[in-house]
């Protein structure tokens, strides 16, 4: 029996091993390599620090999350053999391969910055990008009565870049709700010159920063942490003081990818940009977060890769030449706060523009545009990802993206996108 090896299953991985079971005959063992005996749905975690999400329903067992001929090997990875097409575990026998796709994901790396793990770590300094984290955060908030709150981004690539934004947008919300906004500087620091990395929506973005009172730090770039004076210092040595930090720490890729030629220095494996094949292997295929591609790392994203990245597999398996059809498609809601919410879809080489989607000229939702309909979209997007997104089936989005219904007259007047 031949084998699909697919080393994580969170979205990408699980997206990715419903696409192959679905195109492959039972000749093909599609087998998924996880130590979780949960999947967790990210996005919950926004929403877990202001109250508005519960641990259950965010997360899942493992195994009512992969489908019926899909093998789990509860296991870690220790290391790849790409020459000998061999997988070794950390705990179980080797596992060898016929094509192997890496979807690892990323992971936060607060060690590597200096004293942000110290004393006050999950006391004045939170992440909320783990389910840990997200809880001590919403006891910290519970406790908050006033004073400075940082929002700080410490560097970019990170997973979800638009959801510090919305954490400020929500901070914002969460504080006037509770009658302590008065009481309170929201301030969001970002070693960005700007709210976001595309001209027309960080112009819009932070519009809303400033609109809402958020002090913005730009381009700084954070190299440590002083929890005993609760301040936070750039590498230029700019100081920004807190009573509540609430940090993006550094993001990189698995540990077992550390050091190898696959990936970079941040453990990102070289991806190409459209076929979406590994640049420094054969057989070997990346998705989702694991890549070191310039496209979000975002759950929409996993999920046109997931179809084009199918169709190359097969193309693959029948020897034939690989299609470059990937274009960085990435659709994402940012939650702005108040019952509001924006949507952004862009690529590699459009910044995302105002418009209707998915419709042209219809919508429903309004592009790079407060509205309550895109909080609604983004809050049911939950029953969309489980039951649409991660057992993969047909969803009515393009995975490359459509210009129909974009404005193409504001990248104009920024100068053209």
């Amino acid at each position: 029996m031949k084998t699909i090896l697919i080393l994580g299953a969170g979205t990408a991985g699980t997206a990715i091993a419903h696409k192959m079971r679905r195109r492959l005959s039972n000749d093909w063992d599609v087998a998924v390599v996880d130590p979780s005996s949960t999947h967790l749905y990210q996005p919950g975690l926004l929403f877990l620090p202001f109250g508005d999400e519960t641990e259950e329903r965010i997360l899942r067992e493992r195994g009512s999350t992969l489908g019926k001929g899909i093998t789990w090997h509860k296991d870690a990875v220790k290391a790849i053999d790409t020459e000998q097409r061999r997988v070794e575990l950390v705990e179980g026998e080797p596992l060898s391969y016929d094509f192997l796709i890496i979807a690892s994901g990323t992971e936060i790396r607060p060690d590597m910055i200096d004293g942000m793990m110290g004393p006050g770590w999950h006391e004045s300094v939170f992440d909320f990008y783990t389910l840990e984290g997200a809880k001590a955060l919403q006891k910290a908030l519970a406790n908050f009565e006033g004073g400075r709150l940082v929002i700080n981004v410490v560097e970019m690539p990170i997973k979800c870049p638009v959801a510090p934004l919305e954490f400020a947008f929500l901070a914002d919300w969460y504080l006037t709700k509770r009658g302590i906004r008065d009481k309170t500087e929201l301030v969001y620091a970002t070693p960005l010159d700007g709210a976001f990395t595309k001209p027309l929506a960080s112009k819009t973005l932070g519009y809303l920063l400033e609109n809402k009172g958020i002090q913005v730090e730009t381009e700084f770039m954070t190299g440590e942490v002083d929890s005993e004076k609760n301040l936070i210092r750039s590498y230029d040595e700019r100081e920004v003081p807190y009573d509540l930090l609430v940090t993006i720490p550094p993001h990189m890729g698995a540990g077992f990818l550390e050091d190898t030629d696959l990936a970079d220095e941040l453990a990102f494996v070289a991806t190409d940009p459209h076929t979406l094949a590994a640049k420094n292997a054969e057989r070997v295929f990346v998705i989702g977060d694991a890549t070191d591609l310039p496209s979000s790392k975002a759950g929409s994203v996993a999920h046109f890769q997931a179809d084009l990245m199918s169709e190359n597999i097969l193309r693959a398996i029948e020897g034939k030449e690989l299609e470059p059809t990937f274009d960085g498609h990435s659709n994402c809601f940012v939650e702005t706060g108040h019952g509001k919410a924006m949507l952004i879809d862009f690529n590699y080489e459009t910044e995302p523009l105002p418009g209707q989607f998915p419709i042209p000229g219809v919508g429903p939702l309004p592009l790079l545009k407060e509205a309550r309909r895109n909080h609604w979209a983004k809050r049911l997007f939950r029953l969309v990802y489980w039951h649409g997104l991660l057992p993969a089936r047909p969803i009515p989005i393009s995975p490359t993206m459509s210009m129909a219904g974009k404005q193409l007259s504001a990248a104009a007047d920024l100068g053209g996108a």
